[in-house]
């Protein structure tokens, strides 16, 4: 018997929703039945390009199509508006990280689906990377015993369409939310530095240093590096890894303890290479349909955002903040 096709849409095609309707479009059992987009331009060229409808407002969309499910990839002022729409016709919705704007907004996201019992997922992209999911594994498993700490770096160029968020905003919660998953606790205190190199209405850089129960953990973020790295370093006391997102790349390097010459013993795990935002899309589907699957929820998506405005806070206040 086959499986009934589900009937989704995409809110916003920037660069990440272009990049959603492409997915859909391939997937099977899945049927992409409109884009939505301000710019009349943009959104009809997605639309041909896919073979599907057009909007320019989410709200037409949801008075005349009949949704299965919908993804929100617009500016994250727009998070909550939209979604609670969404919501009110009983629409599930991936959210592109973070949640929302503000924590105030993003309870009362939490609260709307609690009431409407419909499912809200949020779009932390990393979390879905292979190479993020095997490390877990190892972590798990005790490949590198009590986790000493983490250090990541995640620096580029500053993307022009971002205009609502600053660095901490945009690229911190990925790595926050990274951590998170690969320790499974949330961190306890956050002290932050973070300035305008080149930016004067957003902050362009930033040092973090969250202190989680028995592990340190050092985020560097910033918008002004003319090279893109994306990195992360895990420091146990059995293993040391180097995980590369892009390349999805993971080493792992054992060395025994004692004399200056142990031999370091470096394997590089193998990997089944994948696109996240498939693996993303694909677990949201498998969400709405049976409401199980590794999706990242409404709530973490709350605490990642909290942390991250515990690091902003941090930096105006020039200390250490508790993260309640």
């Amino acid at each position: 018997m086959a499986k009934p096709i589900l009937n989704l849409a995409v809110i916003g095609v920037g660069n990440m929703g272009r990049h959603h309707a492409r997915v859909f479009s391939e997937m099977e059992g899945v049927c992409l039945v409109a884009v939505v987009d301000k710019d009349r331009k943009k959104g009809q060229q997605v639309a041909r390009q896919y073979k599907c409808g057009y909007y320019v407002d989410h709200a037409a969309l949801l008075k005349k199509e009949s949704l299965d499910g919908a993804t929100i990839a617009v500016p994250t002022s727009l998070h909550t508006k939209i979604a609670l729409h969404c919501l009110a016709y009983d629409v599930p919705v991936l959210i592109e990280k973070p949640i929302a704007s503000t924590l105030q907004s993003a309870k009362s996201i939490i609260r709307f689906s609690r009431q409407r019992k419909v499912p809200v997922c949020i779009g932390h992209i990393e979390r879905f990377n292979p190479v993020v999911q095997r490390l877990k594994k190892l972590i798990d498993a005790g490949r590198f015993g009590k986790i000493i700490s983490i250090s990541t770096k995640r620096v580029g160029v500053y993307p022009p369409q971002i205009t609502d968020v600053d660095v901490i905003i945009d690229l911190a919660v990925h790595d926050i939310d990274v951590c998170n998953y690969l320790l499974g606790n949330q961190p306890k205190r956050v002290y932050a530095r973070a300035g305008k190199a080149m930016n004067s209405r957003q902050l362009d850089y930033a040092d973090i240093f969250l202190s989680y129960a028995d592990t340190d953990v050092i985020l560097q973020v910033n918008w002004i590096t003319p090279v893109k790295v994306r990195e992360l370093t895990v420091t146990g006391i059995k293993a040391y890894a180097h995980l590369n997102y892009m390349d999805q790349v993971l080493n792992v390097y054992n060395k025994g303890h004692g004399e200056e010459d142990d031999i370091v013993n470096i394997k590089a795990i193998h990997i089944r290479k994948e696109e996240p935002l498939k693996r993303e899309l694909k677990n949201f589907i498998q969400y709405v349909t049976t409401q199980k699957g590794d999706i990242v929820t409404a709530e973490e998506g709350y605490q990642v955002l909290k942390v991250a405005q515990s690091a902003v806070a941090s930096c105006k206040k020039k200390q250490s903040v508790r993260i309640c």
